[in-house]
């Protein structure tokens, strides 16, 4: 059986790249509007998904208010097909 990637096997850290997967990029709130984690929370696996160079973290501003966009990377995207593959060997599609 292929061994599944640690990082991606966590629930939020999971969600977040699979909404990545299909969007050129996604901004904080959005991404936490739809996986209804806390602020914290998120922020904290977005840093993780980011230092193992999953996605990209840009920080600007709109207006006046703060603005984080993340996009995933190609190494991000490899990751991510990689670990669906080995998913599916464990349930057998």
């Amino acid at each position: 059986m292929k061994e599944l990637d640690p990082l991606l096997h966590s629930q939020l850290r999971l969600a977040v790249m699979s909404i990545l997967m299909n969007v050129e990029e996604a901004d904080f709130v959005y991404l936490r509007e739809k996986t209804e984690a806390t602020a914290g929370n998120l922020s904290v696996q977005i840093d993780k998904l980011s230092a193992a160079g999953y996605i990209t973290v840009e920080k600007g501003f709109s207006g006046k208010k703060t603005r984080t966009v993340c996009r995933v990377t190609p190494a991000g995207r490899t990751a991510f097909e990689t670990y669906v593959d080995a998913l599916r060997s464990y349930v057998n599609i």
